[in-house]
């Protein structure tokens, strides 16, 4: 029964006008790529993705041409980021100082942008298979990494809604202290992979690839070697709510650090205290006088707080989006220059940085944005000294570069620590799909994350990416939990991306045409 129902499946599939005619297939692509949002947090069905990605590859094997399946592959691309990251438009829309039209027009011209990399990994993969043996769709795992590389890396990168997140809080996200988010994605192909050549080869041999897939990440937490230290620490992440609006006003410096003074007050007993991304909108040489005060509160209460700044560096005249260290932290107190800092090195196109900035700053208030210039940190940096505990820090959107974030991991790092003002992005499905990206670094370095923003979504989870508290959004408020630090190592933390490479490559040996010539002279050899 299940043989002939596959075959019938197979034979609609393969001859039906919506993958035959290009105005229905790329109709199809673009409807299938766009509910990939739905994969992803808030929404959280990540059992779309191998189905919606067995849809894509059922069309691009149809393809005659390399310009087919590009075709086909760019409409995919540009559903699935239509939707995923429509929430660009919040942001445009209600800081950027342009007409309607003008914001859509940039949205729609960042998704195109982005669906370029899924249309050039359907050109590579297409123009590859005159290199395999029959199995070409093996190859396309190690042509995505190819293309999601780049996505990561050129024009400073923009690695959001890659596949392996749709999985953060799913039985496949177990996989990460071993192969990585961008591992996942690969095991996501597989499966995806799998389905289709089931489908169109009516081998149900092919399910045992996902079978063996889910298993593993079952049975995987069981290999688990990460142990608690028996150290526990107290944090409070604040969370102040401050309008986007009336943040950089220069008359709201005071009230807006009366807000987080507030906030705190009752909480100068825990060991770690963190306010968000700029929660200080003084510029820090401006402040040194409420640093100071505030500092010696915090020595005296034996407690440490972390907070956003601006930085300025007075012999260069320039800025740094950074953290601060105040109170308890080993060597000395606070002082304007002291070093226990962090500086965030990959920055916001157009929100922290300007490209070609004489053109594009005269057109629109949208590039004209405050604090807009600012300067690079290093790529890799110490870990802040904080109440004895040692963390890995990172700001906002840099959560999204796991090589970044591994390079600041070190042996003896305790915590991650992840601070962001997701204002600019409103009451949109952004600020969840952030939160998601930062609890699968958790998952994949093994340490518990503290995360605190301006208005949402403000938490603390453990070494698994399980929420221990958290905040709703658009309220002014602490969250307020105990921490358990833990050691050891997990693989992705020693290795990063290599395993996943490593298993793509794999993937693709059974298909390569050199590898069938090998097979036939082992044959012959065996004659003779």
């Amino acid at each position: 029964m299940f043989q002939g129902l596959n075959s019938r499946f197979a034979h609609v599939m393969q001859t039906k006008p919506f993958l035959t005619q290009p105005r229905w297939r790329n109709s199809l692509m673009f409807l299938a790529g766009a509910a990939m949002l739905f994969a992803y947090a808030p929404f959280q069905q990540g059992w779309l993705v191998p189905l919606l990605l067995t849809v894509w590859l059922l069309a691009l094997v149809r393809s005659q041409t390399a310009k087919q399946a590009t075709i086909t592959s760019f409409f995919f691309g540009f559903g699935w980021f239509a939707t995923g990251v429509s929430w660009v438009f919040v942001s445009i829309d209600q800081f950027g100082g342009l007409p309607l039209i003008f914001s859509i027009f940039l949205m729609l011209l960042l998704c195109l942008y982005l669906a370029l990399f899924p249309a050039l990994a359907g050109w590579l993969w297409f123009r590859s298979r005159k290199y395999t043996s029959g199995f070409s769709l093996l190859l396309l795992p190690f042509i995505w990494l190819i293309t999601e590389f780049l996505r990561g890396w050129f024009l400073t990168g923009f690695p959001w809604l890659s596949l392996g997140y749709s999985q953060t809080t799913l039985t496949l996200g177990n996989l990460a202290p071993y192969i990585g988010e961008i591992g996942i994605s690969v095991v996501l192909l597989m499966i995806a992979i799998s389905v289709t050549m089931l489908i169109l080869r009516k081998r149900f041999e092919w399910l045992f690839v996902p079978v063996v897939i889910f298993a593993l990440a079952w049975f995987s937490p069981r290999w688990n070697n990460l142990e608690p230290t028996g150290e526990t620490i107290q944090v409070a992440l604040v969370q102040g709510n401050v309008e986007q609006d009336l943040k950089w006003d220069a008359a709201q410096q005071w009230p807006n650090l009366q807000i987080y003074l507030a906030l705190t007050e009752g909480f100068y007993d825990h060991d770690l205290i963190i306010w968000p991304e700029s929660a200080i909108t003084y510029i820090e040489p401006l402040a040194q006088h409420h640093l100071a005060a505030l500092d010696q509160r915090l020595v005296a209460e034996g407690s440490t707080l972390i907070s956003g700044i601006i930085d300025l560096d007075r012999r260069t005249d320039a800025f740094y989006n950074s953290m601060i260290v105040l109170g308890e932290q080993s060597g000395s107190s606070w002082f304007y220059g002291h070093d226990n800092r962090y500086q965030k090195h990959h920055l916001l196109p157009i929100g922290e940085f300007v490209p070609f900035e004489s053109i594009l700053r005269p057109l629109a208030p949208l590039f004209n944005l405050p604090m807009s210039s600012f300067s690079r940190g290093s790529s890799v940096q110490p870990n802040l000294d904080a109440n004895g505990v040692n963390i890995a820090a990172n700001i906002c959107y840099e959560v999204a570069f796991s090589r970044q974030i591994r390079a600041n991991f070190q042996p003896g790092t305790q915590l991650l620590l992840t601070i962001s003002n997701d204002s600019w992005f409103g009451d949109s499905h952004g600020p969840h799909q952030h939160l998601e990206i930062a609890r699968m670094r958790a998952r994949e370095l093994g340490r518990p994350l503290l995360r605190a923003t301006n208005n949402g979504i403000t938490g603390a989870f453990d070494e698994h990416g399980n929420t221990l508290v958290r905040l709703p959004q658009f309220t002014a408020g602490v969250a307020s939990t105990h921490v358990v630090l833990v050691s050891g190592t997990t693989l992705f933390a020693r290795f990063g991306d290599t395993i996943a490479w490593l298993l793509a490559a794999l993937f693709a040996m059974p298909g390569l045409r050199w590898n069938q010539r090998w097979k036939t002279k082992v044959k012959m050899r065996k004659r003779t």
